[in-house]
């Protein structure tokens, strides 16, 4: 053999070796290979913080890589939604989209809306409750409603995620069926319902409307109480709270969603991976107990629902937002 053939062979032999070895190695590289990153908008300690680390701490049992939760916080939400829409789509940057992008743009805080996002799974609902601190004088929400229509307008504040927020329309909804122009409460904005319940508690504000389930670690502390809730029926976690239509016969409800997602055009593999793993998870008894706990509502929808939804809370959000005087544009 020449020593051309012999070298020819040789290189012939290495490049085989080298397939060898490379197959493997890429079939190895399935999603997830490192860890992921799952944004939360809001702050640690309330409902939504709660949702995304249960969802997190399951999807890393069941796909066997970290994910790691990031409160991004800041902006009345803008921070952390823009922080997920903005990642590389390769799926190992997700996060937790909450209603608040169907509010956001039509405030012009942000050019942001639910089309930015792959969808992925709608995981949970909820409506708010109102709370008032612990040693607060109104023992029942007519008390306190009859002392807020006697208030100048401004005097009392109200709390519970940022300005033009899924709590703060909620507020809105309650004082309009009151009758009551939408600034009579002065709303001061905050970072999501656990610092909200926290300045309840130390006296900064005179109630928050949050889910119960976000005020419920001051709730069983005794430092506030949830004096009514605006759902259609009570929450079977929290059974003594009267729904307002019980309470005043106001049939105002409303929802803050939550569902998980990433930036717009992941690749479909990783995305129809992601969607099932969560519907498992939603299913999961784990799952269940967890929300259960906490008195978290449960609510499915799978990734073409859960564009759908999005879409349907845009519009709706956008109507409710103009008729409160919070939307621009």
């Amino acid at each position: 053999m020449t020593l051309i053939n012999r070298r020819s062979v040789l290189k012939g032999a290495a490049a085989g070796a080298a397939g060898l070895i490379a197959a493997p190695a890429i079939a190895q590289a399935k999603f997830p290979s490192r860890p992921v990153t799952v944004v939360c908008p809001w702050g640690a300690g309330g409902g939504t913080d709660a949702v995304v680390r249960i969802i997190g701490a399951l999807l890393e049992k069941s796909l066997g890589q970290p994910f790691n939760v990031v409160n991004r916080t800041g902006g009345s939400g803008v921070v952390g939604h823009s922080a997920i829409a903005s990642a590389a789509p390769d799926g190992y940057t997700l996060g937790i989209i909450t209603s608040e992008i169907a509010m956001m743009h039509h405030q012009g805080l942000t050019k942001l809306t639910y089309a930015d996002y792959t969808p992925l799974a709608l995981m949970n609902s909820d409506p708010p409750g109102v709370q008032v601190r612990g040693d607060s004088p109104y023992k029942t929400v007519v008390e306190l409603a009859e002392a807020i229509k006697t208030a100048p307008a401004g005097k009392m504040k109200a709390s519970g995620t940022g300005q033009g927020g899924i709590w703060h329309l909620a507020l809105i909804g309650w004082l309009q069926a009151m009758g009551l122009k939408p600034d009579h409460v002065a709303w001061v904005p905050s970072n999501g319902a656990a610092p909200a319940m926290q300045d309840l508690a130390a006296g900064g504000i005179d109630l928050v409307t949050c889910s119960v389930p976000e005020a419920r670690a001051m709730l069983d502390a005794g430092k506030a109480r949830s004096l009514a809730i605006m759902a259609a029926e009570r929450n079977p976690q929290f059974k003594d709270v009267p729904t307002l239509k019980e309470a005043m016969n106001i049939n105002f409800t409303l929802g803050s969603w939550r569902g998980i997602g990433g930036p717009k055009n992941l690749p479909p593999d990783i995305a129809k991976l992601l969607s099932a793993e969560l519907k498992k998870i939603y299913e999961a008894k784990e799952y269940k107990d967890f929300m259960d706990s906490r008195g978290l509502t449960m609510i499915y929808a799978n990734a073409e629902d859960f564009r759908k939804y999005m879409a349907d809370s845009d519009k709706a959000m956008g109507d409710f937002m103009k008729a409160g005087g919070l939307a621009r544009g």
